[in-house]
């Protein structure tokens, strides 16, 4: 079986396994909501019961049929045949609740989030049924219903299709994943078959030539004691009657040391019974190929693959192993698909950050213009700060979220690391409880780096929070740097960083320590073991994305009851530290024309009611091929267009492009979910403000922009 067969032979078993799965799910998730029915719309109750009943029987006879055909036209036509049945159940309860505005619309989102969370489907069949979900959701709506409400209409379709579209985007991710996590199954066995061929090989080689007398023994000593694997010999109790030089030097004991003990006592498993039928099945003739852990002399474990059969000679019968060091390889392996899949996650979480700043723009900015030029009762005005308030923590969120996912702004420059640490604990200070101890040990020379301080000051203010609640009862936090020149591989720093010169911030606590099990899982978003309200699990997935922004890494090592010691290493710079000045403004109103372009109703709403209140006169147009022709029509009277870059037809960059060929004097302010790093190559800009903005700042910097000539940017 070639590599493609045996990938399609394996998603195709997958799709049966979580098939016997999401079926049966599915008819529990729709038992499930018998309770929205009865809450949500009683007078409806009985009939949605008979079609969830109805629906139920059908989902459990496609789950025995999955269960007793295995073939891929079978296994498509159930998963098409269980998307079009739920689907139908979905749209009857739309159409008898209220048709385009029926909030039962939400039942395709979560038939198609079964399809692409559960189900390893590939692209173009999640496409397919994807399409299958909106043509049932969207034609009888057409057909049967009158639309009385455009806007909630437009609203739940447009929310649908990006629900879809992120949906394909994840599918996407998830099957190149799944497809090379098999491909490299494949590779794997077929070594393990080489390895196994190459062991058979040497067995016969060895049983002839100890045949032989003294060339013989020869050929077999050079073979066995300057074998690049570790070989061990043991006598069918599992006792060590030889060793090879590459076995005493893995294992870190003199030879005379392993001879004559049992495997059993360098084995780190406690399944003994376990050893011993495997080298029981050895014995009675099976070869095996296998991975396990053994002790060093020195206390450490290795992780080794061996390879064992039996041998016999004079007519006794021994078991014969290779062992070959894969401790790093199995690092390497881990640290890969740890990356992999947070760069994923990044991706993932940038494009959903994303559509909630400009969801937050409108929220901010209107409750601006609510405190501001609405007559209010003080209960109202509270209310609208309320709003306000938390509009702000949701945009602290998601700028946390743009942080790991390398999508926000920041501002690098040469600083002294040393200088943001001691003002960061001035800072943090009223933080600490009084049982807390600090230890500082910041070595002598001064490191400058290339950094954001706002951002640094992010990573320091995680780790001291997370410090702090691991020593509830108090303990000693120490913070230590030292520099490092790093031309060759050294003991104590992590493979994977790379050569350079790095000065290392050192966090320490005494805490209660990270579990081995969760060790992979701490920099993931959302993952937090605090009680539930006093985290949102983004503070160590902030401090990764922040170190990968930073061209830095970052490593753990953690003993539980003991503490946890976070390293960061920082690229040197030779930059020389240097000042920030901002410029200050008071004017905000104008009379000028301004070209407002975005696809976003609520934030080009927000923007026009904005400009209109401070005086000026305001051309809004919700795309980019819209606002070609009016800024042609309106050659010479427009002073300023404002844009957004992510739109549909024709992207913010290449509006810009076309307005420059336009008028190469046009003054243009850039807004966007996203930061400037994410602004393509091509003219430049005025001015770019990052959403979502206060009302005062894009006022400010319109008023800075008219009144003080061009002042370019360029297009990162």
């Amino acid at each position: 079986m070639d590599k493609k067969r045996y990938i399609d032979h394996e998603i195709l078993k997958l799709l049966q396994s979580w098939g016997s799965i999401v079926l049966p799910s599915g008819v529990l998730v729709i038992f499930l909501l018998i309770l929205l029915d009865f809450l949500v719309t009683p007078e409806h109750f009985s009939q949605f019961l008979i079609l969830r009943i109805i629906s139920v029987g059908l989902l459990i006879g496609l789950s025995v049929v999955n269960k007793q055909y295995f073939s891929t036209g079978i296994q498509l036509g159930i998963t098409i045949a269980a998307t079009i049945i739920s689907s139908f159940m979905v749209e009857l309860m739309i159409l008898a609740t209220g048709g385009h505005s029926s909030s039962y619309y939400a039942g395709m989102i979560i038939v198609f989030v079964f399809i692409i969370g559960l189900l390893p489907v590939s692209l173009s069949v999640t496409f397919f049924l994807a399409l299958i979900i909106y043509s049932i959701y969207i034609f009888p709506i057409l057909l049967f219903d009158t639309i009385t409400n455009h806007t909630v209409f437009v609203n739940n379709n447009l929310f649908l299709l990006s629900i879809f579209i992120i949906g394909f985007i994840w599918k996407y991710i998830n099957q190149r994943l799944l497809i090379n996590k098999l491909g490299l199954e494949y590779d794997l066995s077929q070594e393990k078959e080489q390895l196994r061929a190459y062991s058979s090989n040497l067995e016969n080689i060895v049983q002839e030539r100890t045949k032989e007398l003294s060339v013989s023994e020869k050929w077999y000593r050079a073979i066995f004691d300057y074998a690049t694997d570790g070989i061990m010999v043991l006598d069918k109790n599992g006792i060590i009657i030889n060793v090879n030089r590459k076995a005493c030097e893995i294992h870190g004991f003199e030879r005379d040391a392993l001879i004559g003990i049992s495997l059993e006592l360098i084995d780190t498993s406690d399944q003994k019974a376990l050893i011993r039928e495997r080298l029981q099945k050895i014995l009675e003739g099976e070869s095996f190929v296998y991975e396990t852990e053994h002790y060093r002399k020195d206390g450490s474990k290795v992780l080794l693959e061996v390879s064992s059969t039996a041998i016999e000679s004079e007519g006794a019968k021994y078991i014969q192993s290779f062992y070959r060091d894969i401790t790093d390889k199995k690092r390497l392996q881990e640290q890969l698909m740890h990356s992999t899949k947070m760069e994923s996650i990044g991706v993932f979480a940038g494009g959903i950050a994303h559509n909630f700043n400009n969801i937050l723009t409108a929220i901010l900015g209107y409750a601006e213009l609510l405190l501001e030029f609405s007559t209010l009762d003080d209960i109202s005005r509270q209310r609208v700060r309320n709003i306000e308030s938390s509009a702000r923590k949701a945009s602290s969120m998601i700028s946390k979220l743009l942080s790991f996912a390398r999508r926000d702004s920041h501002e690098v420059l040469p600083l002294n690391l040393h200088d943001v640490i001691n003002d960061s604990l001035k800072m943090f200070e009223g933080m600490l409880n009084k049982k807390i101890g600090l230890k500082m040990n910041l070595c002598e020379q001064k490191p400058i780096i290339e950094g954001d301080p706002n951002q640094i000051e992010q990573i320091l203010m995680n780790l001291i929070v997370n410090a702090k609640d691991a020593m509830p009862d108090g303990g000693l936090m120490s913070i230590s740097t030292r520099l490092i020149d790093l031309q060759e591989v050294q003991p104590n720093v992590p493979s994977y960083v790379q050569p350079g010169r790095y000065v290392i911030l050192s966090f320490s606590d005494t805490g209660t320590g990270i579990p081995r099990d969760i060790m992979s899982k701490i920099f993931d978003p959302f993952f937090t073991t605090k009680e539930k309200g006093k985290g949102t699990g983004l503070g160590l997935a902030t401090v990764y994305g922040i170190m990968k922004d930073h061209r830095g890494y970052i490593s753990v090592q953690s003993d539980v009851g003991k503490g946890t010691t976070f390293e960061l290493y920082f690229p040197l710079s030779d930059g020389m530290p240097q000042g920030i000045v901002k410029p200050r403004l008071n004017k905000i109103e104008g009379h000028e024309n301004i070209l407002i372009v975005d696809d976003d109703s609520d934030v080009l709403n927000l923007i026009s009611d904005l400009l209109e209140t401070h005086g000026y006169h305001v051309i809004p147009v919700n795309n980019a091929l819209n606002a070609i022709d009016t800024f042609r029509e309106n050659l010479g009277k427009i002073h300023l267009v404002i844009s957004d870059i992510v739109m549909p037809l024709v992207e913010g960059n290449d509006l810009v492009r076309i307005l420059r060929r336009i008028n190469p004097e046009i003054k243009i302010l850039v807004i966007s979910g996203f930061s400037n790093a994410d602004i393509g190559e091509g003219e430049p800009i005025d001015a770019f403000l990052k959403k979502p903005f206060e009302g005062t700042e894009l006022l400010a910097t319109i008023r800075r922009i008219l009144d003080t000539g061009t002042s370019k940017l360029p297009l990162y």
